[in-house]
C-alpha cells in the first residue's frame, strides 16, 4: 500500500473554473451537515465505559457495517484503486490482503470479546498483569496511530485540494490544516456510539459512489467487462506485464521475499489495528462479535472488488500514462476517472465529482476520528488510570478529550511539516508494528498458558525496536528513487517491510522470555477474564 504523493503532479483541475464554485459550495454544505450531525450524536453520558464501548450494546448488523467502515479510509479509497490502475496485478494482490485480514480477526473476535477487555493494555494484562504491561500497550498504540494520523490527514487535505481544482502546494497544505481542524472538532466530542453511526452511513455512500463510477465506465465499453480490461491493458505503461507480478517497484530485487513480507504485514497488521479491536470488543457477546466480523468481511469484500474495478476502469478510460504523470503512485486515478468519464460540460459530471469529494471527506473524517479516539482511550485507560495516583471518572473524561486534541494537533503538525516528503513507508511501518507487537502477544495470551509478563515485554518492546531499526535501514528510507532520502545510502536491510523478520522474532522473544519464570506467580487467563469495576 502507498499513500498519496501528488507533489510531482502536473496541473490538475478536474472540476474546471465554470463549476468550481458550485462544487465548493455543495462540499461545504455537506461538511456543515456532517459536523452538525456529529454534535447531535455526541453522548451526554460521561461514564468512561459507556463512551469507550457504547455500553457494549451495538447490534451485530449495525456494528458489522461500522466495522466495515473502519476499513474505508481516504488512503485505501485512493491508494488501492490507484495501485491497480498503474500496476495491475500487483495492485490487485495488495487489495486482497485487506479482506484476508478480516478472516484473521474473525478467528480471534470471540476471544477478544469474551475477555471483557477492549484496549491493548487490558488484553495484554490477561496473563501478564502490571503497570509496565499497560505502558507497553500505550507505547505500541501510539506507534501505530500517530504515523497513520499523519498520513490520513495529509491524504485528506491533498485529495480535497485536487477535487476542488486547487492543486498547488500552498492550497494542499491549507486544505490539510482546515481538514485537520474539522476532524479535531469531530473527534473532541466523539464517542464510540456516535462514530459508529457515521461509519455505518459511510459504507453505503462509498459503495454507491464506486458502483456508479464502475457502471459509467462499463457503459463506455458497451457493458463489456472484457473490453474494459483489454483497454486497461492496452493503455497501461507496460501492456506485456500489466497482468503479471513485478510491475510495482517494491517487487524488484528480492521480489518473492518482498512480496511475502508485504502480504504478511498487510494481513496481520490490518487485523490487529487497535481501533478494530476496540470495535470488536464493543459487541454484545462473543457470538455477536463473530457475526459482526462476518458481515464486515462481506461488505469489505464488495468494497475492494469495486475499488479494483475502479482502478481498471481508470486505466481504461484515462490511461495509466496520464495517471502516472499526474501522480507517480496513482492516487489521482479515482479523481481523473470521475472527471473524464462524462462530458466536460455536463451537470452530471459536476455532481459526480462532488459526490467523490464528499465520500473522501467522510472517509477522512471517520478514519482519523477512530484512530485518534482509540489512541486517546489507550493513553487514559492504560497509562493515566494505571499510574500511582489514578484519576476519577470525571477526570478521566477530561483527560480523554485533552488527549484527543493533542493527538490531532501532533498529527496535523507532522502532516504539514512533511508535506513535501514521500512518507508512504509510514503506513507499512504502522501495519508492521501491529503485526509484530500485537499479533504474537494475543496469540500467546489466548493459546499458551505459559506466557508471562517477561515474555510479553520482550516480545512487544523487542518487536517494536526491530520494526524501527529495519524500517530505517530499508530501501523505503534511503538508497532508492522513491525513498525518503534517495541520496543517502544506509539501506542494508533489503526488504521494504519488516514482517518477514520482525514477526517470527517477536514470537521467539515471547517464548524465550516466558521460559524464564518470573519471580512472582502469574495469574492465569481464566482467573483474569474480567477486570473489577473501577469506581
Amino acid at each position: 500500500m502507498t499513500t498519496p504523493f501528488f507533489l510531482s503532479a502536473d496541473v490538475l483541475d478536474p472540476v474546471g473554473p465554470a463549476a468550481r464554485s458550485s462544487v465548493i459550495t455543495t462540499f461545504l454544505v455537506f461538511i456543515g451537515m456532517c459536523l452538525l450531525w456529529v454534535f447531535t450524536l455526541a453522548s451526554q453520558d460521561e461514564r468512561p465505559e459507556s463512551l469507550h464501548t457504547a455500553g457494549r450494546s451495538l447490534p451485530p448488523v449495525f456494528n458489522g457495517f461500522a466495522l466495515a467502515g473502519e476499513y474505508i479510509t481516504v488512503v485505501t479509497l485512493f491508494a488501492a484503486s490507484g495501485a491497480v490502475a498503474l500496476f495491475g496485478y500487483d495492485g490487485f494482490a495488495s487489495a486482497v490482503d485487506s479482506v484476508v485480514a478480516l478472516g484473521v480477526l474473525l478467528l480471534l473476535a470471540r476471544r477478544i470479546r469474551d475477555s471483557g477487555r477492549y484496549t491493548l493494555g487490558g488484553l495484554f494484562s490477561l496473563r501478564a498483569p502490571g503497570n509496565g504491561v499497560h505502558g507497553a500497550a500505550a507505547v505500541v498504540t501510539l506507534a501505530i496511530a500517530v504515523p497513520l494520523l499523519m498520513v490520513q490527514l495529509r491524504a485528506a487535505g491533498i485529495s480535497v485540494a485536487l477535487l476542488i481544482g486547487m492543486p498547488s502546494d500552498t492550497a494542499q497544505v491549507t486544505c490539510t490544516v482546515l481538514m485537520g481542524c474539522l476532524v479535531t472538532c469531530f473527534a473532541a466530542v466523539a464517542d464510540l456510539r456516535g462514530t459508529s453511526y457515521v461509519q455505518a452511513v459511510k459504507v453505503p455512500v462509498t459503495l454507491l459512489t464506486l458502483a456508479v463510477l464502475t457502471l459509467l465506465a462499463l457503459r463506455k465499453f458497451d457493458w463489456n467487462p472484457g473490453g474494459l480490461l483489454d483497454a486497461a491493458v492496452a493503455q497501461s505503461i507496460a501492456p506485456g506485464g500489466y497482468l503479471r507480478r513485478g510491475l510495482w517497484a517494491h517487487t524488484a530485487g528480492l521480489g518473492p521475499l518482498n512480496t511475502i513480507s508485504d502480504h504478511l504485514v498487510m494481513v496481520l497488521g490490518m487485523a490487529m489495528m487497535p481501533h478494530l479491536i476496540l470495535r470488536v470488543a464493543a459487541s454484545r457477546s462473543g457470538e455477536a462479535a463473530r457475526r459482526s466480523t462476518s458481515i464486515a468481511a462481506g461488505l469489505t469484500t464488495l468494497f475492494y472488488l469495486l475499488l479494483i474495478t475502479t482502478g481498471f476502469a481508470a486505466a481504461a478510460v484515462v490511461g495509466s500514462g496520464r495517471i502516472g504523470t499526474v501522480d507517480p503512485n496513482g492516487q489521482a486515478a479515482p479523481i481523473l476517472l470521475a472527471s473524464g468519464i462524462l462530458g466536460h460540460e455536463t451537470t452530471t459530471r459536476v455532481v459526480l465529482i462532488t459526490v467523490v469529494a464528499c465520500a473522501a471527506f467522510l472517509a477522512a473524517l471517520t478514519a482519523v476520528t477512530s484512530m485518534t479516539f482509540t489512541a486517546a482511550v489507550s493513553l487514559t485507560r492504560d497509562a493515566l488510570t494505571r499510574s500511582r495516583h489514578p484519576i476519577i471518572a470525571s477526570g478521566e473524561m477530561r483527560a480523554l478529550r485533552s488527549a484527543i486534541v493533542i493527538l490531532c494537533v501532533v498529527g496535523l503538525s507532522l502532516s504539514a511539516v512533511f508535506h513535501g516528503y514521500p512518507v508512504e513507508f509510514l503506513v507499512m511501518f504502522s501495519l508492521g508494528v501491529a503485526a509484530t507487537c500485537v499479533f504474537p502477544a494475543l496469540i500467546y495470551t489466548f493459546f499458551w498458558p505459559g506466557f508471562n509478563r517477561r515474555g510479553l515485554l520482550w516480545s512487544v518492546y523487542g518487536g517494536l525496536l526491530l520494526c524501527i531499526i529495519l524500517t530505517v535501514s530499508s530501501p523505503t528510507v534511503s538508497g532508492t528513487a522513491y525513498a525518503l532520502w534517495p541520496e543517502a545510502r544506509f539501506d542494508w536491510y533489503p526488504l521494504h517491510t519488516t514482517g518477514l523478520v520482525s514477526v517470527p522474532a517477536a514470537f521467539l522473544l515471547g517464548w524465550l522470555g516466558s521460559r524464564r519464570p518470573a519471580a512472582r506467580t502469574i495469574r492465569g487467563f481464566r482467573g483474569a477474564s474480567h477486570e473489577a469495576p473501577r469506581r
